[in-house]
């Protein structure tokens, strides 16, 4: 249960998951007191030369700090490094690797503005959605609209830390653990990914990317506080001593939630450490962990949403205000023999206590410097008290990762390669519980309603080859191979009469395999030192999550076993422009086709499950990323990142109960919470120098066009326009003690919009006649709106120690 907090809550911190180095052709921001800007590089043709023995006695932090990140954000496909070693060529691949469309976030572009979760820094990159999730940084994070049609969490895309997956192997990433103040830089792979990444990476792959102990080199400490109770203090320490390079960061962050209901504590520490201990050998060691408490307000419906975004005035069920959440609860916590009570989320206590901790070990050795032998291993354990609604979760989740690989840079038939080959095997092994929550506050509970037995395992070999056809020319060609094992037992209890005489168990078992291949294929072409060619066709695929098993489109627990894996075959083609150093412009044309997509749709208010999944036979999922870094003018500087997405289904019969089975074609229809056009853009000015150098300050506009929230495309959620102020101040400080001095202020949602910040989707019903509920009921449909925050005002600062 949720333990009382009476608004002394401790924020949400961070999911550093941060990637091992950047590679090549990537670009990132050299000074702290520049606007943030998506650029792209055209890299030039290299004449390929032998790599020499002495790259192999580089630095302790090699292993995981393969290229540096230049200035600006890299958007598009690196080509080879000729002089890198095949460590750093191994570490690329979990950054931006060869021939995939991928953006390299640096930290200069967040380090002088609030940043307090992935929703303030990841739409600096094409192809990105974010929505609001269960927690205050939980968020869902879509590329090219992957996890728009997810009711919770984050699927369809894979997620490193420094090249540790926090994935976990049933596919679920949260983003609770992210503080963005621990990374450095952060890659955001776009596109099918399934042959480098495996399972679930239909849409990608993030790549987060902590900071060198030596590039921190003492302490740092910072805070950031403002509207809404909001303070998170923050301590970065890092070093390079000898053969051994170390960071640690830790972070508390605390908020009254601008929602009622939504206070939140929570703490995070990363720490990452890499021991030299031989010229051959490297060892690192990763460790997170994340606390989380938080309440959590009950999602609206549409009409809600317009009646009382915020959710003020709910503090029982009796006395709330129009458009308060509500949920209906057993009063003697089984049945309704005793009567309901409707209570709000602030009268029943809803919320969640979550804990999660990831340890993770590497061992890379070289057989000689054109050859390293990687290893790696990861435990993963995610502790779970979620009472969300009428019912609350309860369960521990730890899964184990290992992988194992060959990377190799020399020659094939004279020309310069790279050659790849892992296998990888992971499982997850889970007894859940859920139980009915009842009145009295606190999240009092009642009790078993089902138990979810769950195993997952996943295996398999994976190959890459990179291979430089001409000076000008580079091919890329990769294949993965893997094999899926879900099995689980749902066990769904219920009670008859006042005493709660317990029913026959109803028992559902699933043992399901799933064998994928998934190819891929890119070229890339510099035609001159300004433009870069790209092409790519890929693929990925993605299994159902056993719970998905389980669960019937009326929220109730039964047999949905029939579920599919969802395949995706992707087409990419784009250029980098850099005609000189102040402009970089980067566009990318995708067109991806789905088989068996998987789309989640929310179920019935009250229902003991919140999510009901389904497999979509055909879609299509096409769309343009933009990104442009123009220095226009000494101090000046605009940046943009823009996404359009048309996503429909190709063919999809939806059938839909009221007595009896109607069915309608939903073939040519927009995929639901996908929207089509969003566009981040910024202007601002530094000042260089003089007595005033380090002032800066910027604009920004944010758009996000309105979608369709059901399958029939008859009720759209709002889009909206958000405008962001910022002015901060850096400077390096003449000191034997302090190093440098950051200041920031900003005002957020300057002219104070409303707006709809999560949307999820919501199931279409008829008419005892089979007529369709038009767009005027669908709005009454509960579960689905989270309202975007008000006008806030965050500061910060931070000062560095020598």
């Amino acid at each position: 249960m949720l333990r009382c907090h009476a608004r002394r809550g401790v924020s949400v911190v961070a999911v550093q998951a941060a990637l091992l180095a950047s590679s090549s052709g990537a670009f990132a921001q050299a000074s702290n007191t520049e606007l943030p800007a998506v650029t792209v590089e055209a890299p030039q043709a290299a004449r390929a030369k032998p790599v020499t023995r002495s790259l192999r006695q580089r630095s302790a932090s090699a292993g995981r700090a393969a290229r540096p990140v230049t200035p600006g954000t890299s958007v598009g496909a690196p080509t080879q490094n000729t002089t890198e070693t095949a460590s750093a060529a191994r570490a690329g691949l979990n950054q931006a690797p060869a021939g995939q469309t991928a953006t390299t976030i640096d930290r200069s572009q967040f380090v002088n503005r609030p940043a307090f979760s992935v929703n303030d820094v990841l739409r600096d990159s094409p192809g990105i959605s974010i929505k609001q999730g269960n927690g205050p940084r939980d968020f869902g994070i879509s590329i090219r609209g992957s996890n728009a049609r997810n009711g919770f969490g984050i699927r369809n895309l894979v997620i490193f830390d420094d090249g540790f997956p926090v994935t976990q192997p049933d596919g679920l990433s949260r983003s609770d653990l992210i503080d963005p103040r621990a990374y450095g830089a952060i890659d955001v792979v776009r596109g099918p990914s399934s042959a480098l990444y495996g399972n679930y990476a239909t849409g990608g792959a993030l790549n987060f990317r902590t900071r060198p102990g030596g590039t921190i080199d003492g302490v740092e400490y910072g805070v950031d506080g403002g509207s809404y109770g909001y303070l998170n203090n923050y301590l970065a320490a890092g070093k390079k001593v000898g053969n051994f390079e170390g960071s640690l960061f830790a972070s508390d962050a605390r908020g009254d939630g601008y929602i009622g209901n939504s206070w939140f504590n929570t703490q995070t520490v990363n720490f990452l450490g890499t021991l030299k201990a031989t010229p051959d050998d490297r060892f690192t060691v990763k460790i997170i962990n994340n606390d989380l408490s938080t309440r959590l307000p009950i999602r609206q419906s549409l009409n809600q949403y317009y009646q009382n975004p915020f959710q003020q005035g709910c503090a029982t069920g009796v006395s709330a205000a129009a458009g308060c959440g509500t949920v209906t609860l057993f009063n003697n916590g089984f049945n309704a023999t005793a009567g309901t009570d409707k209570e709000t989320a602030v009268q029943a206590g809803l919320g969640r206590n979550d804990r999660r901790t990831i340890v993770g070990g590497r061992w890379e050795h070289d057989f000689d410097n054109t050859t390293t032998w990687r290893n790696q291993f990861v435990f993963d354990d995610r502790n779970i008290s979620q009472p969300t609604g009428t019912t609350s979760a309860f369960g521990d989740f730890p899964s184990y990762n290992f992988m194992s690989d060959v990377t190799r840079r020399g020659e094939i038939l004279g020309l310069e390669s790279t050659t790849f080959f892992g296998a990888f095997y992971n499982t997850l092994t889970a007894s859940s519980d859920t139980r009915n929550v009842m009145p009295g506050g606190n999240a009092t509970l009642g009790r078993l309603t089902n138990n979810l037995y769950s195993e997952t395992s996943n295996y398999g070999v994976r190959a890459r080859e990179e291979l430089r056809l001409t000076p000008s020319l580079l091919g890329v060609v990769g294949i993965g191979w893997e094999q899926t094992v879900l099995k689980g037992i749902n066990t769904a209890y219920s009670y008859s009469g006042p005493t709660g005489v317990l029913d026959p168990l109803k028992i559902t078992a699933a043992d399901r395999q799933f064998q994928n291949t998934a190819p891929e294929l890119a070229l890339l072409y510099t035609i001159n030192s300004e433009w870069l060619l790209r092409g790519r066709v890929a693929t990925g695929y993605g299994t159902p999550q056993v719970s998905n098993l389980f669960v019937l489109a009326n929220g109730q627990s039964g047999n949905n076993t029939q579920l599919q894996a969802q395949k995706n075959l992707g087409y990419d083609l784009g250029f980098d422009w850099s005609p000189n150093n102040t402009l970089k412009v980067s566009a990318t044309g995708f067109y991806e086709f789905f088989r068996d997509e998987l789309v989640s749709q929310a179920t019935p208010a009250n229902s003991p499950n919140t999510s009901y999944t389904f497999n979509a036979p055909r879609s299509e999922h096409r769309g343009v990323e933009l990104a442009a870094d123009w220095k226009f003018y000494p101090g000046w500087r605009f940046m943009a990142a823009y996404t359009y997405l048309d996503e429909v289904y190709t063919e999809y019969v939806e059938n839909i109960t009221n007595g009896a089975v109607f069915s309608f074609n939903r073939a040519g229809n927009k995929i639901p919470g996908i929207s089509p056009n969003e566009l981040t853009a910024r202007i601002g000015y530094d000042e260089f120098a003089g007595p005033l150098a380090g002032l800066g300050g910027f604009v920004e506009v944010q758009w996000k066009d309105s979608f369709y929230m059901d399958n029939a495309n008859l009720l759209k959620a709002p889009g909206y326009e958000l405008v962001n102020v910022n002015v901060h101040y850096a400077t390096d400080l003449v000191s034997d003690t302090f190093r440098s001095l950051n200041l920031f202020l900003e005002v957020r949602n300057v002219f104070d919009r409303t707006y709809v910040a999560s949307a999820n989707n919501i199931a279409n019903t008829v008419t005892a006649a089979g007529l369709q509920n038009p767009a005027s009921v669908l709005a009454n449909t509960t579960g689905s709106i989270y309202a975007g925050s008000p006008r806030l005002f965050v500061a910060g600062m931070k000062v560095a120690f020598r």
